[in-house]
């Protein structure tokens, strides 16, 4: 009988005795993709210095036509004192504009006296860290000769998707503009009939109009810290997977299809990370890793249809992040290097103590701060939805 290959794992040996080997050990790894970063690039950065504290303060002065500026210094044109300084504030009603307008007479006199207010906004940073150990053993008969090297990767990998998820949810918390699908009034409303649609967009987007929430938004590139690129035809408007179905089936106020599709227009813009589209005066962005209120919404029994867990609805947020309403705050950096901090201990001598008294074992650890500012929420746009599966 010739000579034969049989693989052991079959049951027959081979006829001419074992095989050492019956696979082939491709060394390079498959590597889980980088998550890109959605929100970090639309930061501004301020840096926290040393012996200041953990929380940053700044002032916003507010418009003195603005309802917020409520301040005792109001004379009226006739010479009245008012109960407020701000004239006729945000009021858009010809008949309380006309009779708060700051009139002077030939004498003039003491007349239309306005006040001004500013408000604080502050923030605050927290260190986060995550650790990995290992022994000597593992790199030494471990298979892969660049282990250490991924386990290094995949931390660094870790802490930017920590610290993207922290600033979804900051974000998300701090809208200043919220806004219900359909015709639900909060969260646990939110039923199968209160799937997002262009009215409820096109009354998202009057509504930051009025807040004068600028049409572009300035976009950090390369470092994140450093470089940035304006991104123009309309505000940007953060989905999760989920709601791509509901956004290209959705048709505005003619009844012709109101997506189009990124590629449509791509070619005379600069597009974002995970741009998909366009509706209105938004700017679709699909983020993967877009979170939601599991089970928040209203009751969803033998409902299929939708998104549900535990016979409840789920509620999708569509976020709206206006160019200048917030900041994230790094500590000791020049706004050229990032914030993380790595360190490592191989096994060995340098690394035996008490608790490891061989030095068998070794570690790599990485740590880092992340702060959040908000500084204009009203430029923070929400619309809470349910999804169709």
């Amino acid at each position: 009988m010739a000579n034969q290959y049989n693989d052991p794992a079959g049951g027959t040996a081979s006829t001419i005795g074992s095989q050492f080997r019956t696979d082939h050990y491709i060394k390079q790894p498959l590597i889980e993709a980088r998550r890109l970063q959605y929100f970090m690039p639309l930061s501004g950065t301020v840096s926290m210095p040393k012996n200041m504290g953990k929380k940053i303060k700044k002032y916003h002065y507010l418009a003195i036509l603005d309802d917020r500026n409520v301040n005792d210094q109001g004379i009226n044109a006739a010479g009245t004192t008012t109960a407020n300084g701000n004239l006729y504030g945000s009021s858009k009603d010809i008949g309380v504009i006309t009779g708060k307008l700051p009139a002077l007479s030939e004498t003039g006199g003491r007349v239309n006296r306005v006040g001004n207010t500013r408000i604080d906004v502050e923030g605050s940073i927290e260190k986060f860290g995550i650790f990995q150990e290992y022994t000597q053993e593992s790199l030494d008969f471990d298979t892969d000769a660049e282990l250490a090297m991924h386990i290094n990767r995949e931390l660094l990998n870790a802490a930017v998707e920590v610290s993207e998820d922290a600033l979804q949810i900051d974000l998300i918390n701090s809208a200043g503009v919220v806004r219900y699908a359909g015709n639900a009034v909060s969260t646990v409303t939110v039923g199968s009939d209160d799937v997002v649609d262009y009215d409820d967009l096109l009354r998202l987007s009057i509504e930051l109009d009025n807040n004068r929430t600028p049409k572009q938004t300035k976009v950090i590139t390369g470092t994140r810290m450093v470089d940035s690129r304006t991104i123009a035809g309309g505000r940007v408007l953060y989905c999760g997977t989920e709601l791509l179905p509901t956004l290209e089936a959705m048709t505005d106020l003619h009844g012709n299809a109101a997506y189009i599709q990124v590629h449509q227009y791509a070619a005379g813009t600069t597009v974002l990370n995970g741009e998909e589209g366009s509706i209105g005066k938004f700017r679709i962005v699909i983020v993967p890793e877009m979170q939601k209120w599991a089970g928040a919404g209203a009751d969803s029994t033998g409902d299929a249809t939708h998104y549900e867990t535990g016979n409840q609805y789920d509620v999708f947020p569509m976020l709206c992040v206006g160019d200048g309403s917030f900041t994230t705050i790094g500590f000791q950096t020049d706004g050229k290097t990032v914030k993380f901090k790595i360190m490592a201990k191989k096994p060995g001598e340098e690394s035996a103590d008490l608790v490891n008294p061989y030095g068998e074992k070794g570690f790599m650890s990485i740590k880092w701060w992340y702060g959040f500012l908000l500084e204009r929420p009203e430029r923070l746009g929400l619309i809470k939805t349910a999804a169709k599966v």
